[in-house]
């Protein structure tokens, strides 16, 4: 068995003129958490879907979990868990009965068994007769999980699935994805929260649907070879309003400093002792973050609107 869960090359797909996914090459190892990161239409959700079988794609080739993309589509999405951005089961339905139904439509033999062992698996079983319409989002997050892993998939796609859940249910979340990793289980994950991207074992990054990085956290920060210094002290708008004239600088407010990136053998203090002399603002240089490097991914990539 390969230790690669997913394996694919130049996978592309279009919808008119414009690729939404352009020759996408990604690795995932088994038992290994990815994070699948890209700014809102970078292409997440179009490579997650064309992974478990629900889109073909327009080019390209590989596997999913030793499943060829293309003609095994059927067999992937047998051993694949997917979660949607969108709480998908029934409102109107008991944690229960939404459990029941997943497990009626994969055929599951004893499937009552199999729902109850869930239900205490993600500690659901206190709350089963309650809708599903009336969970808080952790909870509806929590129950999506459940259904994701009743058959017991050995891949799990989760696309956004912490958005608009609370600090503690989303780390709840994840200490039960390193759980389920822990047990052998492939996660590819997709966030825009960064303190979640630095969970993750591996990291790959797309914008306009081209990867811009991949490997570990601290890989893609060296790859992107950014020196990084916080400003801060008072008139910090001015001070803002100064280094955006000139290209160089990526500035983002961080509280009350101002965090300035640069690619490598830029010199910030030197830059802004010769145009502010006078200014009553501090630099010091930082460690730079993983934030830094995706908001600087993200300036230099090319829009896919054509």
């Amino acid at each position: 068995m390969s230790e690669l869960a997913i394996d694919v090359r130049g996978l592309t797909k279009r919808y008119g003129a414009r690729a939404v996914v352009d020759d996408l090459s990604i690795r995932v190892r088994r038992g290994e958490i990815c994070g699948f990161l890209g700014p809102n239409g970078s292409g997440k959700t179009t490579t997650i879907r064309m992974l478990c079988g629900l889109l073909e794609p327009d080019a390209g080739e590989g596997s999913c979990l030793g499943h060829d993309i293309r003609r095994e589509a059927r067999q992937i999405k047998l051993r694949v868990g997917y979660m949607t951005q969108r709480f998908g089961l029934y409102e109107e339905l008991s944690i229960e009965e939404n459990l029941d139904f997943v497990a009626r439509a994969y055929g599951m033999p004893d499937r009552r068994a199999v729902v109850r062992a869930t239900l205490e698996r993600l500690g659901l079983e206190a709350r089963r007769t309650q809708l599903a319409g009336t969970l808080s989002g952790g909870w509806k997050q929590r129950l999506a999980l459940a259904a994701c892993m009743l058959h017991e998939p050995d891949l799990l796609l989760l696309d956004e699935p912490t958005a608009g859940v609370d600090p503690k249910a989303r780390r709840d979340f994840w200490q039960q994805i390193h759980a389920l990793a822990a047990a052998g289980l492939t996660v590819l994950v997709s966030t825009h929260y960064m303190d979640e991207a630095e969970r993750c074992h591996r990291l790959a990054y797309i914008s306009y649907g081209k990867l811009l990085a991949a490997g570990t956290a601290a890989e893609v920060i060296a790859q992107a070879g950014l020196s990084t210094w916080e400003l801060s002290g008072s008139g910090l708008a001015q001070a803002g309003a100064l280094l955006q004239r000139d290209a160089r600088w990526m500035v983002v407010a961080f509280g009350s400093a101002l965090h300035v990136s640069a690619e490598g053998g830029a010199d910030l203090p030197a830059w802004l002792a010769e145009r502010a002399p006078a200014a009553p603002w501090l630099v010091r240089a930082i460690a730079t973050g993983l934030e830094d490097v995706f908001i600087a991914l993200t300036q230099h990539a090319t829009d896919n609107v054509q």
